[in-house]
């Protein structure tokens, strides 16, 4: 769990953003959670690997929508510890922190919740099924879908 006060760290407050630190923390992001989900699938997750992501998976599914974020947040995190690599995973905490206070910027869409929902099923399949390529290609579209939309509301 991070605590910082609003407008700390390389953004200022939700609503207002500077669009080349937006630029860096999505990039980062990007890097982070693709290496992550081609990590996972080109290694293998052993059983119990296997059903932490598959309920994390679920978890996501039956949020209600003021619950999402943190589901959602929880699911990638999974992700990025199932990896095998504890520095990857203190930093994508770190940069996740960054991108939920920028997504607390803006109105969580239903639609857009739905899509992401679909990109994390087919994501699971794709690591579940040892499929690195189409498991960091999925990624890839996942973190620009968010990139894109934070871009529309924040720049």
């Amino acid at each position: 769990t991070f605590v910082r006060a609003p407008g700390a760290g390389p953004h200022p407050a939700p609503g207002r953003t500077d669009a080349a630190a937006l630029e860096d923390t999505l990039r980062f992001r990007e890097v982070l959670e693709v290496g992550a989900a081609g990590l996972c699938a080109a290694h293998g997750l052993d059983a119990a690997g296997a059903v932490r992501l598959r309920e994390a998976l679920e978890r996501t599914g039956d949020a209600p929508s003021e619950e999402y974020r943190r589901q959602d947040t929880l699911f990638h995190l999974t992700l990025a510890e199932l990896a095998g690599s504890p520095s990857l995973t203190a930093r994508y905490a770190a940069v996740r922190a960054e991108v939920n206070g920028l997504l607390d910027g803006i109105p969580l869409l239903v639609r857009n919740l739905e899509h992401s929902q679909r990109q994390h099923a087919a994501l699971v399949e794709a690591v579940l099924d040892g499929q690195a390529d189409a498991a960091r290609e999925i990624m890839r579209e996942h973190c620009a879908g968010t990139a894109a939309l934070l871009r529309g509301f924040l720049t």
